[in-house]
């Protein structure tokens, strides 16, 4: 067992996994054994972590997934960093526990929800913004939001989108607007009278206009008005609830050198070689979530172009594409991870079980340098994020974490 896996009731096996040649020129590797440990690694339940990670997006892991590999595998002031960063779990984590962070993602939404949660702002400083803010503004002509929202709650919605605009356009924006825009994104639409909109799907999808027409005629529901400005500061309330003075003060320490990047995670130029002492990630499963779908009106809200952000975001419809796009990562990954350090890349079953990624991950790491410590899969009681990926639950491991865990 590895010294970092202080798991001893972890049930091991070893696997052999096919590999592809390790450099050019070099006679191929058949097979290599890596050991293989089965458990429950975290805890199941996912209130029990900070509530600041209570911001939904699609395909997110359990903050104490990255907490685990944190604590094990670097130490404060360490450079922690994802490159699939998604809603920023890893980025908040790393910055709760003291270490520096570095996190990627070409979806622009993705520095959005995490840069304000690092900065953040007192909450008596997010109420006198809000008050000095309009709620009075033209509807928009396009798109027709009124299968979301009451008119007087979309009067505000256009006005408080116009002052972010006009903050962001003349350098104006601080740390206040950028959590008061965070927190409006992750009250666009959901299933309760916490969100903007009338009665629809979850907060991490948005469905389209039409199917919310469809929605409102099957449950005989109209948009009833919502202030919106009392919302985003209730949010704010519960997001900042149980922090502890420790943590506000990591987090508002680690804020001032986080870097927010938003590219390709195969060319992050901008990252130095060797700077990197954990990467703990999560990279899209094939085609398994419509980002474009799912982020439209997060995206009309942030003047962003879901469209285009969806056509750069790795979408591979076969295993042979995705592990050319995740060869390309792997190269980069060993690039900026310095001598002693980490990856822990987390995957999963997809098309119904048929794929288990880890066999495709194990061999990418391997020929870009990296030796393969580990795979970890954390098996886990029912939770109500599973059928996510198509599979059913605890049987085809919708409620298991498979990290491949990598060392230079």
């Amino acid at each position: 067992m590895p010294a970092w896996l202080d798991h001893t009731d972890a049930a091991r096996t070893t696997q052999q996994f096919d590999l592809a040649p390790a450099r050019d020129g070099e006679l191929p590797l058949t097979t290599a054994p890596i050991p293989v440990f089965c458990g429950e690694f975290w805890t199941a339940k996912q209130r029990q972590a900070a509530r600041l990670h209570e911001i939904s997006y699609r395909a997110c892991f359990k903050p104490q997934l990255p907490a685990f590999f944190i604590e094990r595998l670097s130490k404060p002031d360490d450079t922690v960093y994802d490159p699939f960063s998604g809603r920023g779990t890893t980025s908040i984590e790393a910055a709760l526990r003291g270490r520096q962070v570095v996190e990627n993602d070409i979806n622009p939404l993705s520095a959005v929800l995490t840069q304000p949660r690092l900065e953040l702002p007192e909450l008596e400083d997010i109420r006198a913004r809000l008050a000095t803010i309009p709620k009075k503004a033209a509807l928009p002509k396009s798109p027709d939001l009124s299968m979301f929202y009451h008119d007087d709650t979309l009067t505000e919605i256009m006005a408080l989108r116009n002052y972010l605009r006009r903050r962001r356009k003349t350098g104006d924006e601080d740390g206040i607007d950028r959590w008061i825009r965070m927190v409006a994104t992750n009250r666009l639409t959901g299933h309760s009278k916490g969100f903007f909109s009338v009665y629809t799907l979850p907060p991490n999808q948005a469905t389209s206009a039409a199917n919310q027409i469809k929605i409102n005629r099957k449950l005989g529901q109209a948009p009833a008005y919502r202030d919106t400005h009392t919302i985003i500061l209730q949010k704010s309330r519960l997001l900042q609830s149980k922090l502890s003075p420790a943590q506000r003060h990591n987090l508002q320490a680690m804020s001032a050198s986080a870097r927010c990047l938003t590219a390709p995670a195969h060319r992050t130029t901008m990252i130095v070689d060797a700077s990197i002492q954990l990467t703990v990630t999560s990279p899209p499963f094939l085609d398994v979530v419509q980002y474009a779908k799912d982020n439209w009106l997060r995206c009309w809200f942030n003047a962003l172009d879901a469209e285009a952000i969806a056509a750069n975001i790795t979408m591979s419809t076969t295993i042979a594409d995705w592990r050319k796009q995740m060869s390309a990562v792997f190269t980069e990954l060993y690039r900026i991870t310095r001598r002693g350090g980490w990856v822990a890349f987390e995957v999963g079953e997809v098309r119904k079980g048929q794929i288990r990624l880890e066999e495709h991950v194990v061999p990418l790491g391997i020929a870009a340098g990296f030796s393969c410590d580990a795979v970890l899969i954390n098996q886990q009681a029912f939770t109500k994020t599973a059928n996510i990926w198509g599979v059913g639950n605890n049987t085809l491991g919708t409620n298991s974490n498979r990290i491949v865990v990598f060392k230079k």
